[in-house]
């Protein structure tokens, strides 16, 4: 067996792990059933990606994120080590060909969705499926108390059944004490090691706003903080208006939400990991799963729904470890939306219903079994046809998928798929008759292996790189032998899917246990009041709230949030501030260490360097990652 750090050295190229990384490590590999809390950036891949790689066998990885697994596959590939994902959209046969492959020992991490576990074809294979470890990433989500519960979770337990040697590693970023507990129960650890990082970032300065213009800050908080930066929006039309207001300013900036086309987003999320976009406005879509250290500023506009999620989104910042700002602007009427939002997440059972019957018109589904069958499903359009609160849709849509009727899963990329229909003799008559038609039928028949009997999938631009065309004459012509029947042509997709889980019923008998809707709206209504108190609180440090809300205690202030520099600067008697701030800023007109700035301004150390912790946490001073000082 390999040990952890020559297997950390080999294929990632690091020389030392990250605090509590090798003690996860040695845990797991030692067989522990383990859960681990490591804030957003703190490695939590490694802690079960190393211990697999020092044994034999299969690592089954239970993640709820469709971009996630596809991330981390393509991560592993690279490395040459041998991944793969099934998600939702996969044909049968594309499922059948990876757990063939994992039952040969070919594959060493396959990554699937809480809900595939439950599959009888997946069932199938446990039997034979060489699992040595299972992996179960944001784990917080099978506790009906976390913020975001799924229910498709509450079954993993279960699947431990196959796997009786194989230890659990839960992961996750955020998760208050109870629902620590709530995930060791759930998924039956025994005996468990627990491992908590400090959710303190003494690199992240955290700030709250209250004010009206939340334009203009945003303005003048990215001019005076230079670097890349994200905006999380509470809505779509948001995300536009800001980054095309920037544009106009002069800023480079992008947005990004659910309903652009998969392509778009990843195109603009490339743009901005590579410096090619500074500012990201975003919904909280966007940053799941993408590691950018350099983030300088993340900046809410609006208020998240949950401190987990706050802190979830502001950790994205810093994750160099160097100094970085997580900024929240508020104004009264949010925090009086919010609430007022919390009735419609929680609809009646009449209200439940009447969307129910309301998406199973949209789609028109009949009353009956229809498992496995995928529609593509625009909520934008749903709505607006149906005349439905949008909030109350995505309400009833949550509640549907936590009570195992249906599932939304994000945009998901299906392929094209074709197959011949016509029989051979009708094929030559065709051609006959149709001889510009025939390079692209040799053409599916020459590179896709089976289509002349099955539907395969289909790739539009490598057909047009054989033929030497443009992909979207391509396109026409697969259309058009669609049209005349020669093919079954179906157009690759791009859009989020809805599947039922369960047999399709009538409105009438759709039972929703209500009892525990009503618990989890109390629940929600006391992640609502958590957040509004840490955002009215501007008498305790920013960071001492935050820990204190997942249990941690003892916590010294940061020292650099809006609260602890208040008091910083209240300390100092104001005119002694003003003139300390006035010389250390024209000391620093020219880059310079800390030593040297002692040595130009003629004060008293500890105010010096008071006025010079103000000056840093207002942006005013920037510190590089040598030490070295300039004012902005």
């Amino acid at each position: 067996m390999s040990s952890a750090l020559s297997i950390l050295k080999q294929f990632w190229g690091y020389d030392q792990f990250r605090p509590l990384q090798e003690d996860i490590v040695r845990s797991v590999a030692e067989g522990r059933d383990t859960l681990a809390l490591l804030p957003t950036g703190g490695g939590k891949s490694i802690c079960f990606q190393v211990p697999a790689m020092m044994n034999d066998g299969l690592c089954l990885v239970v993640t709820p994120l469709i971009a996630l697994m596809k991330d981390q596959v393509e991560n592993l590939n690279r490395r040459g080590i041998p991944a793969f994902a099934i998600y939702a959209g996969m044909q049968t046969r594309d499922v059948d060909k990876v757990l063939a492959l994992a039952r040969e020992g070919e594959i060493k991490f396959l990554y699937v969705s809480p809900e595939r576990l439950q599959s009888k074809r997946f069932l199938w294979y446990c039997e034979v499926l060489p699992v040595k470890l299972i992996a179960v990433d944001e784990a917080h989500c099978i506790s009906q108390w976390g913020y975001d519960f799924r229910p498709a979770y509450l079954q993993i337990a279960s699947i431990r059944e196959h796997f009786p040697d194989a230890p659990v590693l839960a992961l996750t970023a955020t998760a208050t004490s109870k629902v620590r507990e709530d995930i060791c129960t759930r998924l039956q650890l025994k005996e468990p090691a627990v491992f908590v990082k400090s959710f303190a970032r003494p690199n992240l300065s955290y700030s709250v706003m209250e004010l009206d213009g939340k334009l203009a800050k945003i303005r003048q908080i990215l001019d005076r903080l230079p670097g890349s930066a994200v905006i999380y929006c509470r809505n779509r039309r948001q995300t536009k208006d800001i980054a095309e207001l920037l544009v106009s300013q002069g800023i480079s900036a992008g947005y990004y939400h659910a309903g652009l086309p998969a392509a778009e987003r990843t195109a603009r999320q490339e743009a901005w990991i590579k410096n090619e976009v500074r500012v990201m406005v975003c919904t909280n879509a966007f940053g799941m799963g993408i590691d950018k250290p350099d983030v300088r500023l993340v900046l809410h506009a609006d208020v998240p729904d949950s401190i987990e999620a706050y802190y979830q989104e502001a950790g994205r910042a810093g994750r160099d470890e160097e100094k970085a700002y997580a900024v929240l602007l508020f104004h009264e009427r949010d925090l009086r939306e919010m609430k007022e939002r919390i009735p419609l997440q929680f609809p009646s059972l009449e209200e439940i219903r009447e969307v129910y019957q309301a998406v199973v018109n949209y789609l028109q589904v009949p009353i009956g079994s229809i498992e496995g069958v995928y529609y593509d499903f625009d909520i934008n359009d749903f709505v607006k046809r149906f005349s439905i609160n949008i909030t109350l849709a995505f309400s009833v849509l949550r509640i549907l998928e936590q009570e195992g009727f249906l599932q939304l899963s994000e945009s998901v990329f299906m392929p094209s798929r074709a197959e011949f229909v016509r029989d051979r003799d009708g094929l030559y008559d065709y051609e006959q008759v149709n001889p510009d038609m025939e390079p692209l039928i040799k053409t599916l028949l020459r590179t896709y292996e089976g289509i002349f009997d099955n539907s395969v999938p289909i790739f539009e631009k490598q057909l047009a790189r054989l033929m030497r065309i443009g992909e979207q004459d391509v396109i026409h012509d697969l259309k058009l032998l669609h049209r005349q029947a020669v093919i079954s042509y179906q157009p690759r997709k791009d859009q989020p899917q809805l599947s039922f889980l369960q047999e399709r019923v009538s409105a009438s008998y759709l039972r929703i246990d209500m009892a525990l809707l009503q618990q989890r709206q109390k629940a929600m209504e006391e992640r609502v009041a958590a957040i509004e108190a840490y955002v009215r609180n501007s008498d305790t440090c920013r960071t001492q709230q935050l820990v204190a809300y997942f249990g941690e205690r003892d916590t010294a202030p940061c020292g650099v949030c809006d609260v602890c520099v208040k008091k910083q600067k209240g300390d100092l008697q104001l005119k002694e501030f003003g003139e300390l701030t006035k010389a250390i800023l024209g000391a620093l007109q020219e880059t310079c260490s800390l030593e040297t700035l002692m040595q130009r301004v003629n004060a008293e150390e500890g105010r010096i360097l008071e006025t010079l912790q103000f000056l840093v946490a207002e942006g005013c001073v920037l510190r590089d990652k040598d030490g070295l000082l300039r004012a902005v």
